[in-house]
């Protein structure tokens, strides 16, 4: 009998539990699109996730955090690709010999509230968060958070979504950078598509509306970078590419690259297919959630970048580029 040989495909991702539940759904997917792959999950322990303690500015943001590792083994050629969660990815730098090769289908894209057990959304909402922190390390979720809980206190909270319901439900304090310690944590603001990656769904309090928290650009949306001239790889990729996240991704990206956002700018994008129609909304905040401009338009869905770029034109025309600025790092 004809010994059957595979081709290899070696996919880069991080070593976290929900990291790697979106790398094997990769793996399965290319696996029922084309019998012939052998896909190979490759590990890498990133900057970002071995220090636990910082904020992820110095480290480059998140793009530095945990991209660059992964990305640089891709061009050493090391992989022939990497799985990146979409909005961990960013999107006011080219990366070249690099190109976003499959966009899995959209995961939930909203934000979800996880409290630690004896507290309830209601009294939080009574509160107005007055006696109350919330971990988060994301500027846009800690500006909503300011929003809607005025009076609670929020505090930097890292680690994997598994390791931060751990520390949340253990009352484990936060450790800085200089030292010192913040919280517990009462609650927690996180991805509802992390969540219910690492299988706490049961936990959420309550799922945050587009009008409460817009998600962040790409939010939901599982990436799978590859090199330009990894042909091959590229035609596989597109097996598995869902043409209406790609389209989401790039309206959403295009209003990063307009405004020239940072890994340290509250700001929100996320758009919505119905027909052959998309709406995009996306907003701006300061970082005490007082200041907001938003800005929302409905066009063709086969025409993102230009939506994208009417939306981002849009939130500059209201004063989005002096927010951004005051957040910039020096």
């Amino acid at each position: 009998m004809e010994r059957v040989v595979k081709f290899p495909v070696r996919i880069g991702t991080r070593k976290s539990v929900m990291a790697l539940a979106q790398t094997e759904d990769i793996a399965k997917q290319l696996s029922a699109a084309a019998s012939e792959l052998d896909p190979q999950i490759i590990k890498f322990e990133t900057v970002g996730d071995s220090d636990q303690i910082s904020k992820l500015l110095p480290h480059g943001g998140k793009g530095g955090a945990f991209v660059a590792e992964i990305r640089a083994a891709m061009l050493r050629g090391e992989l022939h690709c990497a799985m990146h969660s979409l909005k961990d990815m960013p999107a006011n730098e080219e990366t070249p010999g690099l190109i976003v090769a499959a966009t899995l289908a959209r995961d939930p894209a909203c934000d979800s509230l996880v409290l630690r057990k004896g507290l309830t959304l209601e009294e939080l909402k009574k509160s107005r968060g007055k006696g109350y922190t919330i971990g988060t390390n994301a500027v846009r979720r800690a500006a909503y958070a300011k929003r809607l809980f005025p009076e609670v206190e929020v505090i930097h909270f890292r680690g994997a979504a598994d390791s931060r319901m751990r520390k949340l439900d253990n009352r484990e304090k936060q450790r800085m950078p200089d030292g010192s310690e913040v919280g517990p944590a009462d609650a927690l603001i996180m991805a509802r598509a992390g969540i219910e990656r690492v299988g706490f769904v049961d936990r959420i309090a309550h799922d945050f509306t587009p009008e409460e928290m817009l998600p962040a650009a790409g939010q939901g949306i599982v990436a799978v970078e590859c090199p330009v001239h990894e042909w091959k790889t590229r035609q596989y990729l597109a097996l598995i590419d869902n043409h209406q996240s790609r389209l989401c991704c790039d309206a959403e990206r295009e209003v990063l690259w307009v405004l020239n956002g940072h890994c340290n700018s509250p700001i929100a994008a996320h758009s919505v297919i119905t027909g052959d129609e998309m709406t995009l909304r996306a907003s701006v905040l300061d970082l005490e959630g007082g200041m907001f401009i938003e800005a929302a338009r409905t066009g063709p869905a086969n025409r993102p970048r230009e939506l994208g770029r009417t939306v981002g034109l849009e939130l500059l025309d209201k004063g989005a580029a002096a927010v951004i600025e005051k957040t910039r790092p020096e």
